[in-house]
């Protein structure tokens, strides 16, 4: 029943004029802001979880990632790994300091949280406009993307976030200089790693569409490779704190993620051949 209702608002869709597309737009937007505010404000009312543990959680010598490298470095016997201090405060200097990076992480949260039922709007509002092999083609992309978009804030919030902040806690100039980070510097720094890497992560989706097209194919993705490279470095240093450690952390995935985009290149182009031969051989 629910196929059949999406057939009919996509026949519906088809033989709209332009204002009827805006409208159609302008729904998908308001229910898309929609679900962005309800889990902004259930994320705002939920201070002491969201706030006290999730962005504050890096900070912490409590939090799991720090708690996982001092098991390894006891199992492996390398005690440098294990992080036991972070040598930093977090301070409010402004007035408003406090309530707005409330409502700035409570939105990030919101915007996350509510990122698959986002797409999932825009994609429904795209797709009827595609031919039907190329939607088909494109089956699944709410899932992937959504899921490379969680394992990319995983990512950034697990790995990349700890570690920036355990380097840049530590790293001094002088003893007589204490590290006492204003907590706008901290929490924006928290939402760019997590966002930036959740962005990132998107590589093979954009190749696939990209490849799907014909824009681009896996003989010219590995004649870029080097070029890629330096690129998915210098986005790296944009992205992260000016610490070589974390941009070396965040490029190691994307190069791996540039490589399967080649091999999902390389996979159309297989399967556009067989059809291609078969469209032939009939």
């Amino acid at each position: 029943m629910a196929l059949d209702q999406y057939r009919e608002e996509d026949e519906e869709e088809e033989g709209m004029s332009f204002l009827d597309h805006l409208e159609q737009l302008r729904w998908h937007l308001l229910r898309s802001v929609s679900a962005v505010l309800i889990f902004t404000i259930a994320a705002f009312l939920a201070k002491s979880i969201v706030f006290g543990k999730v962005i504050l959680g890096p900070s912490k010598i409590t939090f799991i990632t720090y708690q996982v490298l001092c098991r390894i470095s006891e199992y492996l016997n390398i005690p440098a790994l294990c992080i036991d201090t972070l040598p930093f405060t977090i301070q409010s200097r402004q007035m408003t300091g406090q309530f707005s990076m409330h409502i700035t992480s409570s939105l990030v949260v919101g915007l996350v949280v509510a990122f698959p039922y986002l797409f999932w709007e825009i994609w429904r509002f795209i797709s009827p406009g595609l031919y039907s092999k190329e939607r088909n083609a494109a089956r699944g992309a709410v899932f992937f993307v959504s899921l490379l978009f969680f394992m990319g804030a995983g990512f950034g919030y697990f790995i990349l976030s700890p570690l920036s902040i355990n380097f840049l806690a530590n790293y001094q100039l002088d003893p007589s200089i204490l590290n006492e980070f204003d907590i706008t510097s901290y929490v924006t720094t928290i939402v760019m790693l997590v966002l930036a890497s959740a962005l990132m992560f998107q590589l093979p989706v954009v190749i696939y569409f990209l490849s799907m097209s014909g824009l681009v194919s896996a003989a010219t993705l590995k004649s870029y490779r080097r070029h890629s490279i330096v690129v998915i470095l210098i986005v790296s240093a944009i992205i992260t704190p000016p610490d070589v450690i974390s941009q070396i952390i965040i490029a190691m995935p994307i190069m791996v993620l540039y490589e399967t985009g080649i091999m999902i290149a390389k996979r159309l182009e297989k399967k556009r051949a067989l059809e291609e031969l078969k469209e032939k051989e009939q």
